[in-house]
């Protein structure tokens, strides 16, 4: 079992702040393992509402839950809106007799209705597949090869791992996103998310994959707002200044689990994917997750001039403006894309993040570090 102290630690602290703490992410990620480490499912307090009993108890929420102390976890809560109402309620009694962890997947308003209903409630965490710190660098390959999802990355054998993704994706679009609210066909969906990969990495503009698909641009937006909302896609914001330069303003889209990324480019094994056309954007996508996963920042965006400058990622932390640059190069040098962002963004420091085994400086407030330095 991989250990996951970074995350527990999160969900610790939240729970000692908040009454209400959601842990949100896709399905089969880990949620359910993290939250038993909290209170066993054994417990009359664990609801799990893929059991129709567990159902049956919340169907009067108030009744089930009202004498309840200590901690409440309900997983799959996005199958009972119903709740949440209830918790507003709940919540506000003093002094506070339980708290409540709520595990779900997106689904449309979900995050929005626990938001509006729990407002000063409620604190959100987002879960995700393995992260680089979590499985050590000796494991970096593999991760990057087979994705986070935990049944992925652990698969004893690699055909194992990759009959998992196939797998996962087709139960995703047939099963997971109905259940979930999503009602495109399911075929539709596929087509759309193969596609998607061979935009990983790039700027979105919607017209072209809606000529592909010979669909108008505002389905194919609906379906990346779906593939988004359910944590499958990343849609990375573009950061504007008031520099006297004409800045890019779509966003950039890349696929958050590069396993899956690998599944739908039919990239079998790891000599493939070194060759492979989309290897360096499949490695940028998987160390821009990786460090987003340790460093948390307040806010993530990219930046990018019609000029030709840009900057792979601008996180906002604590006051703080930092900029990330990823380079798959043995040794990345200076470039003049990296002083005009240090310059113009006005960056407290910039990190290219590469590869290697080396940590040095470039410039002043410029320093390599490599990818495997998160795992410290």
């Amino acid at each position: 079992m991989v250990e996951r102290p970074r995350l527990r630690a999160a969900v610790a602290a939240a729970l000692e702040r908040a009454p209400v703490v959601a842990l949100v992410g896709p399905r089969q990620v880990g949620k359910t393992t993290l939250a038993r480490t909290f209170l066993s499912s054994d417990s009359a307090s664990y609801f799990d509402l893929e059991v129709p009993a567990a159902e049956v108890l919340l169907a009067n929420p108030m009744l089930a839950l009202e004498s309840r102390t200590g901690l409440v976890v309900m997983d799959e809560v996005q199958r009972a809106p119903d709740v949440f109402k209830v918790l507003r309620v709940l919540c506000d009694r003093d002094p506070l007799p339980c708290r409540f962890l709520l595990l779900g997947s997106a689904a449309p308003g979900l995050l929005q209705q626990t938001a509006e209903t729990l407002a000063g409630r409620i604190e959100v965490i987002e879960i995700g597949g393995f992260a680089l710190d979590e499985v050590g660098p000796d494991a970096i390959d593999r991760l990057w090869l087979r994705g986070g999802f935990p049944r992925s990355f652990t698969a004893a054998r690699e055909a194992d791992g990759r009959r998992w993704r196939q797998q996962f994706v087709r139960t995703f679009v047939e099963r997971d996103l109905p259940l979930l609210g999503f009602t495109s066909p399911p075929a539709a969906m596929r087509r759309f998310w193969a596609l998607l990969a061979h935009w990983h990495g790039q700027i979105w503009n919607a017209a072209e994959p809606a000529r592909t698909l010979g669909v108008t641009a505002p389905t194919v937006r609906r379906l990346l707002d779906w593939l988004a909302g359910t944590f499958m896609v990343r849609t990375l914001p573009p950061w504007h200044e008031n520099l006297g330069k004409r800045q890019v303003k779509a966003p950039k889209v890349y696929l958050r689990d590069s396993g899956l990324l690998h599944e739908l480019l039919g990239i079998p094994d790891h000599d493939t994917l070194l060759v492979h056309p989309k290897a360096g954007a499949s490695w940028e996508g998987f160390a821009l997750e990786s460090v987003l996963a340790v460093a948390q920042p307040d806010d993530a965006y990219f930046w990018a001039t019609h000029g030709g400058a840009e900057l792979d990622l601008l996180l906002l932390k604590d006051g703080k403006r930092v900029g990330v640059e990823f380079k798959r190069a043995d040794a990345p040098r200076l470039t003049p894309s990296i002083t005009t962002a240090l310059h113009d963004l006005r960056l407290d420091a910039l990190y290219v993040v590469y590869p290697g085994t080396r940590r040095y400086p470039l410039a002043e407030r410029v320093e390599v570090v490599p990818l495997t330095a998160l795992t410290a």
